[in-house]
Parts: C-alpha cells; sequence; structure tokens
C-alpha cells in the first residue's frame, strides 16, 4: 500500500516583480489525512502549489516532500500526483489517450491506465474524446492521471470546483478512502463548505499569508453563537439586556441579536425584567463565516498567524 509523506511548507515566498503572491508561508500537511488548503481566489493558493510541484521557483523559502522538492525526487510520478487544471487535455484525444501519453512519458506500466480508469469510475467513457466529457469527468481523469504512478501523496487544485452534488460527493468518498490508505492528500479550494466535509486539517491564506492552520473540528469551534430576540416592549428588552451584560446589534426584521449572553441568560434578563418575549431563537455561525471573518480584507499585519484552537478562543 503507497506510504504518503509528509508536505512540508517552509517560510515560502515568491515575488512576481514588485508583487509578492506569497508571503512566508509555512504549513505542513501529514500522511493518512486530507488537508484543506484554502483561502479566496488570488490569494496564493496555485502559486504555493506550482512551486511544491517544481513550476516555479521559490523566491525565499521552500516547499518539500518530506525535505526533498520535487525535481530531486527519484521516479517523481511514483511518488507525488497532481491534479492543478481540469483543461489541460486535448479535446479531440480520448481519456484513454490522454493517460497512455502520460503513463509513456513517466515510464510507468502500461496497465496501470486501465488500473486508475476503473479506479476513477470512467472505463465505460475512456474512448470518448475528451472534449465531450463534463466537468465532472474531467475532473475524474484528472485524478485518473494523478494516480497512474500510485503515488504515496496527491496535491490536488479545486478538484471540486464547479461539480453538481453527485460529483461533490463522488470526490468526497473517493478522497477519503485514499486518505485511509495512508497517503498525502492537498487540496485546495476557495469555498470552505464544498469541502468541509472531506477535509481534516485545514491552511487558511488570505493575501499571500497564512491566517490560520489547525484540525477542521477546532475551526469549527470557532463559530460564534448569538441570540436572536423580540418583545412588544423593546426598548424594556434592550434596557434588560444590555443590564445583564448582552451586546445588541440589530437585525434587519427589527428584531435584535445578541452577543456575550446565551438564549438561558437572555430568557432570565427578560423575565426578571417582566418583559414578555415574542421570539427567543440561538444562532450559530457556519464554517462558511468563520472561514469568511478569517479571510475578510482587514489591514495586514506581521502577527503569526493563529491556530485554529485561538480562532476558537
Amino acid at each position: 500500500m503507497p506510504s504518503g509523506t509528509p508536505i512540508i511548507v517552509d517560510t515560502l515566498t515568491k515575488r512576481y516583480g514588485t508583487v509578492t503572491a506569497v508571503d512566508q508561508v509555512s504549513f505542513t500537511a501529514q500522511p493518512g489525512r486530507v488537508t484543506g488548503f484554502l483561502g479566496p481566489n488570488g490569494a496564493g493558493k496555485t502559486t504555493t502549489l506550482r512551486v511544491l510541484l517544481g513550476l516555479a521557483r521559490a523566491t525565499e523559502g521552500a516547499a518539500t516532500f518530506g525535505g526533498t522538492s520535487y525535481a530531486a525526487l527519484d521516479q517523481p510520478a511514483r511518488r507525488v500526483g497532481a491534479s492543478l487544471s481540469s483543461d489541460v487535455f486535448h479535446p479531440g484525444r480520448s481519456g484513454r489517450d490522454h493517460l497512455r501519453v502520460v503513463q509513456l512519458a513517466a515510464g510507468l506500466e502500461r496497465d496501470r491506465v486501465d488500473a486508475v480508469l476503473q479506479r476513477v469510475g470512467m472505463t465505460e467513457a475512456a474512448d470518448r474524446r475528451v472534449g465531450g466529457y463534463s466537468l465532472g469527468m474531467r475532473q475524474r481523469l484528472g485524478l485518473a492521471a494523478a494516480l497512474l504512478g500510485d503515488p504515496g501523496t496527491l496535491v490536488l487544485d479545486e478538484p471540486i470546483n464547479g461539480l453538481d452534488p453527485a460529483g461533490i460527493t463522488w470526490i468526497r468518498v473517493f478522497l477519503r478512502e485514499l486518505a485511509a490508505e495512508g497517503r498525502t492528500i492537498l487540496l485546495s479550494s476557495h469555498v470552505l463548505s464544498e469541502v468541509a466535509q472531506t477535509v481534516d486539517d485545514v491552511v487558511v491564506i488570505a493575501r499571500g499569508r497564512i491566517v490560520m492552520t489547525g484540525a477542521l473540528a477546532e475551526l469549527s469551534a470557532g463559530a460564534v453563537t448569538r441570540v436572536r430576540v423580540d418583545a412588544a416592549d423593546r426598548a424594556g428588552l434592550t434596557s434588560a439586556i444590555t443590564s445583564a451584560g448582552g451586546v445588541l446589534e440589530a437585525d434587519p426584521t427589527g428584531a435584535l441579536i445578541v452577543s456575550g449572553l446565551d438564549a438561558a441568560a437572555v430568557g432570565r434578563a427578560a423575565l426578571a425584567a417582566a418583559v414578555p418575549l415574542t421570539l427567543l431563537a440561538p444562532q450559530s455561525d457556519d464554517l462558511e463565516s468563520v472561514f469568511l471573518r478569517l479571510t475578510a480584507d482587514n489591514p495586514e499585519s506581521d502577527a503569526r498567524p493563529a491556530t485554529a484552537g485561538e480562532v476558537a478562543a
């Protein structure tokens, strides 16, 4: 069974002229886990992956596989599989012929073509021209090409982007199976909700800098709970909540949003003030809200990135 290699990105900086695309980026992706490399479009994700795969040269720092650069790997196709785009296929070539070209160029066994076609569920469509493939089929073909050498490490750029619900579900299950085999999987995405059921760990990048690293479960704990509350006597309710230490903001419907108190505390404050409530509903941010908060266009600072545990604190 393939053995994954840790992906180590160490103080990586990449500049294009006067533009710094990636600035002092550091993180590690471990074997047996799916690491989500998350951030808005233009945050520096693809640049980091291109440096990791030897397609661009680092200005400073390094991105390696267990301390070895991609260029220095012995038989790299057997160590690392990558899929950076669903638009790299010749439209007039069949899926099988595309894989044969990759197989020959990498010096791999011919029978690997049929093996990976079967694994990604593409056997019946293998002899059709790629130009007639759907986006989901092209994503599967990209995964098949990445798996030709049966590598222990996979690097995937936006593998779920644009897929329909059935395609997203298939890739989620497939990547979890690969990780369970002990492979290291690093995948990028600009939408956390697309990969929230797939990844174990998250690395969040914004404006070329890492803003958070940690386990997805710890990021989930960073969701903030608020209470939506209303009463006929809003003035009395406002006074009761602020006296109890709650912080208020207006809801578009006219109700009040309370932070700093849970629903039970809000109810007790209203009861003590003899204010009958017409609405009392706790509301929690979802993961996407936490992600958007982390990647908001705030002024840059030189502070170190937060861990998921610190986000949750």
